[in-house]
Order: structure tokens, then sequence, then C-alpha cells
């Protein structure tokens, strides 16, 4: 019997315009692929993107390593995306990404890799394209980029926003890892902070960067602050930092829930442009 040859395909160097291409048509949905592709052109190999060709013209793409993440799927490619992935449940640890394009995966991966631990069905994608200052909001001026030498004070903050958001600590046994990847964002300026007496009280990062847009991550504020009214100014001064050094269009996505985050990004001028999913394994 002869087997048909899969239109998916890890992708090479040669496909990296192509593949931003596909991602540009709606930035805040594919500026996670991009900035990996990005990366991985800088590094020289882009094999953990997939790329599905359709008479020879590159289509749409899933980023395929410890996370799963399509853009521009459709019900003809995310079961030829599936069945590329499907052999690798041990490596993955999540699905994320457009609400109907990870459903539409998860129903073709899930008789082999579920049950999921956890579905957040609707996180709302929100995009903010004006300073807020702009919009008359306040800005906490001791919201800066984390330097190298405190990446030991950002590890805590880290460590406390992973496992409240994810239901695990984000490594057992050795830190190494989970440091290693710390100290790659701030030494890109990627991580904002506020420091008081030694402690880190706010953090975010920059998660990716492609494109002219950035996407936020980690947003987190020491428990005991919370509820004070800190946190708008403080996500105001990154926001608005971002946009003035690092991309003129702001991205996150946030769980459907958490209605107080949600009320703090509404003020900060963000809107509503889509919804997200994430699967947990």
């Amino acid at each position: 019997m002869l087997r048909t040859r899969s239109p998916v395909r890890p992708l090479s160097l040669a496909d990296r315009d192509e593949a931003l291409a596909v991602c540009a048509r709606d930035l805040p949905r594919g500026v996670f692929v991009a900035a990996r592709v990005l990366e991985g052109a800088r590094t020289g190999s882009l094999s953990s993107v997939l790329g599905h060709r359709v008479d020879g013209e590159l289509t749409s793409l899933c980023w395929a390593s410890a996370n799963v993440v399509p853009v521009g799927t459709t019900e003809e490619s995310r079961p030829a995306f599936a069945e590329r992935v499907r052999r690798w449940r041990g490596r993955c640890a999540s699905l994320f990404g457009p609400r109907e394009e990870v459903d539409g995966l998860w129903r073709n991966l899930a008789p082999y890799w579920g049950p999921a631990r956890a579905v957040r069905e609707r996180q709302p994608l929100l995009v903010a394209d004006r300073p807020p200052s702009a919009l008359g909001v306040e800005l906490d001026v001791r919201v800066r980029p984390a330097r190298l030498d405190e990446v030991d004070l950002v590890l805590p903050a880290a460590e406390h926003m992973f496992t409240a958001e994810i239901g695990y600590p984000p490594y057992r046994g050795s830190d190494r890892g989970y440091r290693g990847s710390l100290s790659s964002l701030v030494a890109r300026g990627h991580t904002y902070v506020v420091i008081e007496d030694g402690e880190v009280v706010f953090k975010t990062d920059v998660g990716s960067l492609a494109l002219g847009c950035a996407q936020l991550q980690g947003v987190w504020l020491a428990p005991r602050l919370r509820g004070q009214g800190l946190a708008v100014p403080m996500l105001a001064a990154v926001v608005e930092q971002v946009m003035v050094g690092q991309a003129p269009m702001v991205s996150l996505y946030v769980n459907d829930f958490n209605l107080a985050a949600r009320a703090t990004y509404e003020r900060l001028g963000f809107r509503e442009v889509g919804d997200f999913t994430t699967v947990l394994l």
C-alpha cells in the first residue's frame, strides 16, 4: 500500500519570510510563533515550526516543542498537524492559541493524549495600541527592566506566579533550567519589576516580541499588595515602556474568570480581539 506524503513538514531557514507572513495575517494571534521563527532563524534552525502547504504555498503553522501552538490552521490542516505530533505526548506540557484552532487540534489529539489536566476554554485575547499616559493613566515610576544580577530576586516571584497559574511548580529538583529561562528574558530586557527592600513585589515579562507586537505574560503582584489599586499604575508603566522601546502594539490573554485582571486591562486601554484556549497536559 502506498503511503500518502504528508503536507506537514518542519520548516527550514528558507521558509522564514513565508512563515512570518502567515503570522502577520493576525499578529496578536500569531506573535508567539513569529517570535519563535525569528529566534530559530538566529540560531540556525526552524525545525520546531511545522508548516502545512497547499499547492506549494505555506498556509498554516504549528509550533511543536514544550508547547503546541497553531497559527492559521484549518479543518483540513489540523488533522495533519495532529498526526505529525501525536507521538510526542511526553514532550508537550500544553496546547494554546486561538480557541477554534486549539479545540480542533485537541479533538484530534485527545484520543492519544487525553485526558487533559485542565482546559482553560475561554481566555480573551486583548490588544492595546495607545500609551496609557495618553489615556490619563498614572505610571508607577519604580517599574524598570530587571538586571542580570537580580535574577535571584526575580526567581521567587516567577515561581509563585507559575505555580498559582498552572497548578504545579515550574521545576522539580534543580532550578538550573528554569533559572536559565529567566536569565534569558532578563538579559533581553524583557522582564519588568518593582523591587522593595530587596524583594520583587511586581513582575511581568515580554514573552514574545515580533513584527511590532509584544505579548505580555506572567503578570504578578505580591499577594499582600493586591486589592490596593497598585496593579494599574505598575502595569501601565510596563505597557508605556514597551510601546516606546520595543513595539507599538501590546497583547496578552487572560482567563475569563479573572475579573480583577480584566478590569485592570480595560482601564489600560486593552480591547478584546479574540479568544484563546489553553489545554494543560
